[in-house]
């Protein structure tokens, strides 16, 4: 992140020594959850040099090979833990092979290691995903005693603060405890790293489905997939969840076509169709099913088999589904100054919340849609979104100022 990341710091780290023979991740029950959802989390960046930079720089996790090895294979660790770690060295594009060796690693050599976000919790003995504002501040202000400069917490904070904002949208924490006033604090740095979910316009939403099927240089085959992927979005579904999905999950209930979307904690939920969602689902199946491509003919509809298939013919992952996104806001943006820099497939579940409060449904049924477990993250979801801009005042007061339009 800065050169004051680097140097001959031999603080213990948190994650080793006796305190790892309690607990793999100290005031964590469940750590191969966490893992994952911050490998999720990170699986979002194109680029390699900024999932090391965010997960070794700013949240204290191991970056190199050896030292994902030596993680996986910590003693006494829980069920699915070293699964876990082979997955967050998959996305960093590194090999995690379980062997023998001691504690989990350490962090990047640095004077600040000590103080890396996750580490700190641990030290703590705090589970991240209940930190609050007031952990935050706590630890900026000891960033501050051990000498960081003001870019250096500011970058590390925009770090945590996008970290937070999948955990939120992805229902492992309540709110973002980094979402402060970075002003007050005496961080002014750019703060580019920071980018919050955007609230989208409803033209957005259609631009996107329009251009899914009129990518450039793609099958007939990977549009009509395109078209039904941003078409599941506006159903309201994680990206987890859209890659979960099965053919068997596509059926008719209570008289209406729905899908069986197996949620987080093992919940499943019924997510029922719009016509257009079901009608972009249809023509793509259909141009599977008929297709003359080795990939679709090397699966037919039998239990088991993915809803959304590659061109290899296997099921499609979080990081494919993002790049398809990437390419389609490109195609509406192909400066990358607008959509193309900020969407995210959180994007298009807030919008299916924001625009369905908007609507007068009630919160409580757009909590079952979404599968929340309560209220009060639709709530949140509803109230952090951007307000309707035909709600904001600036055009009356401008009248004042500048005259009539």
């Amino acid at each position: 992140m800065t050169a004051e990341n680097t140097g001959g710091d031999t603080t213990p780290a948190v994650f080793a020594g006796a305190v790892a023979e309690l607990s793999v991740w100290p005031g964590v029950a469940d750590p191969p959850v966490l893992l994952a959802a911050v490998t999720d989390w990170l699986a979002g960046y194109g680029s390699t040099a900024t999932r090391h930079t965010y997960a070794g720089q700013a949240l204290g996790l191991p970056t190199n090979p050896v030292d994902i090895e030596r993680w996986a294979c910590v003693d006494r660790a829980p069920a699915g833990w070293a699964a876990a770690v082979t997955r967050y060295g998959s996305v960093m594009r590194l090999p995690a092979r379980p062997t023998t060796g001691p504690t989990p690693p350490p962090a990047p050599p640095g004077r600040l290691r000590h103080l890396h976000w996750l580490r700190w919790c641990a030290a703590h003995d705090l589970d991240p995903r209940l930190a609050r504002a007031s952990h935050v501040k706590t630890w900026l202000a000891d960033l501050d005693t051990a000498g960081a400069a003001p870019s250096t917490r500011d970058k590390m904070l925009g770090a945590v603060r996008a970290l937070y904002d999948h955990l939120v949208a992805d229902d492992h924490a309540e709110a973002n405890p980094a979402a402060i006033n970075r002003a007050r604090l005496g961080l002014t740095a750019n703060r580019k790293g920071a980018t919050r979910t955007i609230t989208l316009a409803h033209a957005e939403v259609a631009a996107l489905y329009h251009f899914a099927g009129r990518l450039p240089r793609q099958r007939e085959l990977d549009r009509l997939r395109a078209r039904a992927v941003v078409a599941l979005f506006t159903a309201g579904i994680r990206v987890s969840e859209l890659c979960d999905l099965d053919r068997a999950d596509l059926h008719h209930n209570r008289g209406v076509r729905a899908l069986r979307v197996h949620g987080k904690g093992a919940k499943d939920r019924i997510v029922y169709l719009a016509d257009p969602v079901a009608a972009a689902i249809d023509d793509y199946l259909r141009a599977l099913d008929t297709g003359t491509a080795p990939a679709t003919r090397a699966q037919r509809p039998t239990l088991g088999t993915p809803l959304l298939l590659n061109r290899n013919g296997r099921r499609c992952t979080r990081q494919a589904i993002w790049e398809l996104l990437r390419r389609i806001a490109a195609a509406i943006d192909p400066d990358g100054t607008g959509l193309a820099g900020t969407l995210h497939p959180h994007a298009l579940r807030h919008y299916y919340v924001t625009t369905a409060i908007a609507d007068g449904a009630d919160i409580t049924d757009v909590a079952t849609d979404v599968g929340h477990t309560n209220t009060d993250t639709t709530r949140h979801v509803y109230n952090s979104a951007a307000p309707d801009p035909a709600r904001s005042s600036a055009h009356r007061v401008a009248r004042h100022v500048f005259g009539p339009d």
